[in-house]
């Protein structure tokens, strides 16, 4: 069986061990009935193991470099091969140039025949001229690809350094007005602004094919014809000194072209801009655009730097640079390249991991989340995409909270009215940053946010009233259907929150008139939607662990009945199962120490303490039955003494306690309502032996069953955190049974079997643990109104008192 006793030194020091945390598996799991060790909510073993272990896919790409780089590493190898061929051009060039100036033309000027005087003269004139188009081919190629915005600002420095008559012509129509707020004419601009920068780079492009071209049919040509003159005067190296000059010409203007032909075949024939933009799932004008320019930056660090600084770029780093020192429109090109780099599965969690140790760029980020306006909605959809991924580790949700003003600009996309997307991801944001403590207390001292949480769990938006009047029927769609499940888990998580901080939001979340109301309705018309269910019915229990709320929850119309119209109802799926045992946690919670609540459940209809007995049979909620069935005992007073009770102490209580095989769980609740049973036996009369007659009916002796509390004694000889009230039920079945008609014939027999020692070794390992009727985390609540010494005092005392 599941947690086996562990005796504890008796002597001059005691020590008090108490057993291991339950397991996060299951959807039993989590229960404010046992303490957590963790204020983390429960998660399943594949969850934990997901976050210790890193997959084989993740480990191997760590370890295996090539494996690491995304598909955007094919265009920066691209931009390192053509800059190899840039500065080797370049560098031929330079030699070339200086060599026709201080050998041929500052040498050989006088005596060069006019041929290859003009020959020279024409190379150098038509390199110059492709030198100067290809410096400001890129930027022009650059210039295409940026923001309005941005080529307003560095226009001017552009046409002042290439066409400088085009600076008088455009830059009425390049930069708009400040005074211009239409998005028509800024388009129109724009459209303008892309169609000059993307000609005139064409023409630039175009320019070099010819200087390059003229360069290698005039070199070639010399080089062929060798008519460099013979006259006497000319210098012995004259010839030598032309070929090399015209070979130099030469391999400069065809390296050039070569880079031009693989440019030619990997960019335009090839596809390869495309094809990274749809492996990086950027596909579409502008993801196609955002390619473009990271391909140009990395072209021009290779060029303008070392032909490795290229290699050093990758989209991540690109598009953290446009968020943090881009403009406006540049910083939604970031967020686009972010949120779908993000999303892809074999780099998205390195990504992440980079983009959460950047706090620039996580403010950034947060920043964007309270832009406003339709034409921001997609980059702020985007941002809250990788602020929601980002909040998923908790280290990351953690910066994201201490980010000043973090908490306002998430709660600002619950404020989005009509947009849908950007209130899910607002609800999904909050979600996350509250399976932090201290985020938990952030969410509930910002302003409104609370009540705008509860909204969103409204079957309908904006008609909590009206979702559960009259029974009327109410279709719930998907989106609305995900946005209640994340508000729900969201106010679940916050009235999950430990200490004194839950205990505030538990109140507050109560206090606000529609939560009750809106889960009610989901309760309601959530047939279809049997998860929902079980998230209100979780709430509701969390929310029932404060006293107040506990009233204003039973005391709420119909709540009770749609409760146990769930807890009853058969369940055919795993989901409907789980639903049902929350039903139960919720009842359960409802009739503790609430003699009001206990009523409610009694009046809710015909036969529901018969229908809670037969319950005790149910695997799935029999543990749920039994809880309900010990508060009614306990605290509905004389109107709970039926016969029919009584008779279940000899049917399935006595049977479950004494089961060998029975779960710790259902022998906790099992005693602890055999307990309570046995309480409303006792007293002096004709029938002062009923719980021996029960006991014969049953078929069970009255040795064998204290030598079954001497055994459960004697197996949680410490408290345990699985069921830790087990040891509290047993020594309360003792004190019943000692109380009845026939408490000397039991107090002989327990004598006989050793519970004085066993009740004296329950003394000595007591702990707060068993002090509590519920748990917040690992805080207690609802603490008993006897401490486990006093009972087992108690219990002693009467042993002693029916043994004279």
């Amino acid at each position: 069986m599941d947690g086996g006793g562990l005796s504890a030194d008796v002597g001059r020091s005691v020590r008090v061990i108490i057993e291991g945390q339950p397991s996060a598996q299951g959807m039993f799991a989590a229960t404010p009935f046992e303490p957590q060790l963790s204020d983390s909510p429960p998660r399943s073993s594949v969850e934990l193991a997901s976050q210790q272990e890193p997959s084989s896919s993740s480990s191997s790409s760590s370890c295996s470099a090539p494996e690491s780089f995304g598909p955007e590493r094919r265009l920066t190898l691209l931009a390192l091969r053509l800059a190899i061929l840039e500065k080797a051009a370049s560098g031929l060039g330079a030699l070339g140039f200086i060599w026709a100036t201080v050998v041929l033309l500052g040498g050989f000027a006088i005596t060069l025949g006019r041929d290859d005087f003009w020959a020279v003269t024409v190379i150098l004139l038509i390199e110059g001229a492709r030198i100067f188009s290809r410096s400001h081919e890129l930027e022009w190629q650059h210039q295409s690809t940026w923001s309005l915005s941005s080529a307003g600002r560095s226009s001017f420095r552009l046409v002042a350094r290439s066409f400088r008559f085009l600076l008088n012509l455009r830059s009425s129509k390049l930069t708009p007005s400040p005074s211009s707020s239409s998005s028509a004419s800024t388009k129109s601009s724009w459209r303008s602004w892309g169609f000059v920068s993307r000609h005139v780079g064409r023409a630039f492009y175009w320019l070099q094919l010819a200087s390059a071209t003229a360069c290698v049919t005039l070199s070639a040509t010399r080089l062929v014809k060798q008519d460099f003159g013979e006259a006497m005067d000319a210098r012995t190296n004259r010839r030598s000194a032309l070929d090399i000059f015209y070979g130099l010409a030469l391999a400069e203007a065809l390296l050039f072209l070569a880079e031009k032909a693989m440019w030619e075949w990997e960019v335009s024939h090839g596809r390869l801009l495309e094809r990274v933009a749809a492996e990086c799932r950027l596909a579409g004008a502008p993801g196609l655009l955002a390619v473009r320019r990271f391909f140009y930056d990395a072209y021009s660090r290779c060029v303008d730097g070392s032909i490795f600084d290229g290699l050093r770029m990758d989209l991540v780093s690109f598009a953290e640079e446009l968020l943090v020192e881009g403009s406006h429109d540049e910083q939604r090109i970031g967020v686009g390249i972010l949120v779908n780099v993000a999303g892809s599965p074999r780099l998205g969690d390195a990504a992440l991991r980079r983009v959460g140790t950047s706090g620039a760029v996580m403010e950034r980020l947060v920043e964007m989340l309270s832009w406003k306006g339709v034409a921001e909605a997609g980059a702020r959809a985007s941002a809250a995409l990788v602020v929601s991924k980002l909040a998923g580790k908790k280290r990351n949700a953690l910066r994201v909270a201490g980010i000043p003003g973090a908490i306002e600009s998430v709660s600002s996309l619950l404020y989005a009215a009509g947009d849908e997307e950007c209130n899910l991801l607002g609800l999904l944001i909050i979600k996350k940053l509250a399976r932090d403590h201290d985020n938990c207390c952030k969410i509930g001292n910002a302003r409104g946010l609370l009540d705008k949480i509860i909204d969103f769990s409204a079957i309908e938006p904006y008609s909590s009233s009206s979702c559960s009047a009259g029974g009327a029927v109410v279709t719930i769609t998907p989106s609305r259907a995900k946005a209640v499940k994340r508000s729900l888990q969201v106010i679940r998580m916050l009235a999950d929150t430990t200490g004194g901080t839950g205990k505030q939001l538990r109140r507050e979340v109560a206090e606000i008139v529609f939560t009750v109301s809106n889960i009610r309705a989901v309760l309601q018309h959530g047939h279809g939607h049997l998860e929902l269910q079980r998230l209100g019915a979780e709430v509701l229990t969390r929310l029932a662990m404060d006293a107040d709320a506990r009233e204003k929850i039973g005391g709420t119309g119909s709540v009770v009945s749609l409760l146990l119209a769930m807890f009853f109802r058969p369940g055919i799926t795993d989901e409907g199962d789980a639903a049902r045992v929350e039903a139960g946690e919720a009842l359960a919670m409802l009739a503790l120490d609430s003699t009001r609540n206990c009523g409610r459940i009694l009046n809710a209809g015909p036969g529901i303490v018969g229908r809670l007995v037969e319950a005790l049979d149910d695997e799935v909620v029999g543990v749920g039955a039994a809880r309900i069935l010990t508060n009614l005992c306990a605290y509905s007073g004389e109107r709970f003494m039926q016969e029919e009770l009584r008779g279940v102490v000899a049917t399935v209580v006595l049977r479950n306690v004494m089961a060998k095989k029975t779960k710790p769980r259902l022998l906790e609740v099992s005693l602890g309502l055999a307990a309570q049973a046995v309480k409303l036996m006792a007293g002096p009369g004709p029938e002062e032996d009923e719980l021996g007659q029960h006991l014969a009916r049953a078929g069970v002796s009255g040795e064998d069953l204290v030598s079954r509390l001497v055994a459960v004694l004697a197996r949680y000889g410490s408290p345990s955190i699985k069921v830790p009230r087990i040891r509290r039920f047993a020594v309360e079945l003792v004190i019943a049974m000692l109380s009845t008609g026939g408490s000397s014939c039991w107090a002989e027999t327990m004598a006989a079997a050793g519970v004085a020692r066993q009740l004296r070794r329950v003394a000595e390992t007591t702990s707060e643990l068993e002090c509590f009727h519920v748990f917040s985390g690992s805080a207690g609540v609802s603490r008993h109104g006897v401490s486990l010494c006093a009972l087992v005092d108690t219990a002693l005392d009467l042993m002693a008192a029916a043994g004279q």
